[in-house]
């Protein structure tokens, strides 16, 4: 998801490619947290160390959706307060806010599980009005002197709260025992509306400003930098992934490739892409030739990758082309998208994404064609002149993603995340 203060509203994710792939962090008791990296796994929804798991839902097979509008993120587990509090929210690249939705809540999208309540928390603290941390979102004062947030996104869904600190805790997965991390600034929600799923405790927001997740554990956790590596979502759902923090997070080794950040927002990791090989074809991500610094973002919060209707229209046009099959035509439930009947997914063409300074990314059928029912996989890019473009989880899928805000990169390094 994108935050609104940084980008004018974008488009829903339309009603396209809708599997839902919910992932979690796992966490239990807590140690406090000393200068150095750790890192957290990444649980599928439907796995049975899941919250979330229904035996009755449980199945050996690929995972399957209905079409809808709000699926396909990622989630991860933190806990918050004194006595802690799990709580399963959105990990999103795409926004700075950390919230959890809270005791009261008239007016909120429905959640299945609790809410957090302040009250019980030993550790909990609203922040006031002059708090320097205030200032770092959308804000009103209360009458009471309180800090209230008013946060809303690119899809049109908008947050509202106390601003609080809070201790947060996270289980590491790398030997050090569970990192505490205090005096966390977070978002208390008292009336949340939008496209949010009943499984969303709140969002985790994971974006380069200084109120993000991210900036605020850096200190804590050796740098300002993380790295991921997500699972398709036709992955067994038992199968678990990871997300780094801190020092010991850098992606290295053979076969990574980085390209540099640019500096055009606090929150987005924007990077430039000069266009796309379809096979040996290479389509220009401007028809013009001129190539924007920083024209997409990394956003992990979002499915499909959206680019300018052109450029789509002639991949699509070029993928026709080179696959030797007749798409799907006439499908109410597809709409326009580029879309075929196979039992298992296409052989290829490889959709090569080249980057500034001649940085490639080579994506298979797996990151590129997604099923969005049985037997049909369709194009995992969407085409749209809103001016903001996306490049989302769907491509991320199978890579090993280092972004590190002190040398100002992004590295990609092709990996099997369902073994590593």
């Amino acid at each position: 998801m994108a935050a609104m203060d940084t980008i004018l509203c974008h488009a829903h994710f339309g009603l396209v490619f809708v599997i839902t792939l919910l992932i979690y962090l796992v966490s239990t008791s807590a140690t406090e947290a000393s200068n150095g990296g750790f890192s957290v796994k990444l649980v599928h929804r439907n796995s049975p160390k899941s919250p979330f798991y229904n035996p009755s839902k449980a199945s050996t097979s690929k995972p399957q959706s209905p079409v809808q509008a709000n699926n396909g993120q990622y989630l991860m587990k933190l806990s918050l307060g004194n006595p802690q509090f799990d709580l399963y929210g959105i990990a999103d690249t795409g926004s700075d806010l950390l919230w959890a939705q809270c005791v009261p809540c008239e007016g909120c999208y429905k959640q299945i599980k609790p809410k957090f309540d302040p009250k019980k928390s030993s550790t909990y603290s609203d922040l006031p009005c002059d708090a320097p941390e205030c200032s770092l979102v959308p804000n009103s004062c209360s009458t009471q002197n309180v800090c209230n947030y008013d946060y809303e996104y690119g899809d049109g869904s908008v947050v509202r709260g106390v601003l609080a600190k809070e201790t947060i805790f996270l289980e590491s997965t790398s030997g050090n025992g569970t990192v505490a991390l205090k005096g966390i600034t977070f978002g208390c929600g008292h009336k949340d509306t939008g496209v949010f799923n009943q499984d969303d405790m709140g969002l985790i927001g994971l974006g380069g400003g200084p109120i993000s997740f991210i900036s605020q554990m850096a200190p804590l956790v050796g740098g300002k930098k993380f790295s991921y590596c997500l699972v398709p979502f036709h992955t067994d759902p038992s199968i678990e992934s990871k997300m780094s923090f801190g020092k010991g997070s850098e992606v290295l080794g053979e076969g990574v490739v980085t390209v540099p950040l640019v500096p055009k927002d606090d929150t987005f990791y924007s990077v430039t892409v000069d266009g796309f090989s379809v096979g040996d074809k290479f389509v220009p991500f401007d028809s013009s030739g001129k190539v924007e610094k920083g024209n997409i973002f990394l956003d992990s919060g979002t499915p499909p990758t959206y680019i300018p209707t052109d450029v789509y229209e002639r991949l699509v046009a070029e993928l026709r082309k080179q696959i030797p099959m007749a798409p799907i035509k006439d499908d109410p439930d597809l709409g326009n998208q580029l879309c075929y009947k196979t039992k298992t997914n296409l052989k290829g063409p490889i959709l090569t994404v080249h980057f500034e300074g001649g940085t490639n990314v080579k994506l298979t059928p797996t990151q590129t064609f997604i099923p969005p029912k049985d037997e049909v996989f369709c194009f995992a890019m969407i085409g749209d002149d809103s001016g903001v473009n996306i490049y989302g989880n769907f491509a991320q899928t199978n890579f090993l993603i280092g972004i590190d805000l002190e040398k100002r990169v992004v590295s990609f390094k092709p990996t099997d995340c369902v073994k590593d």
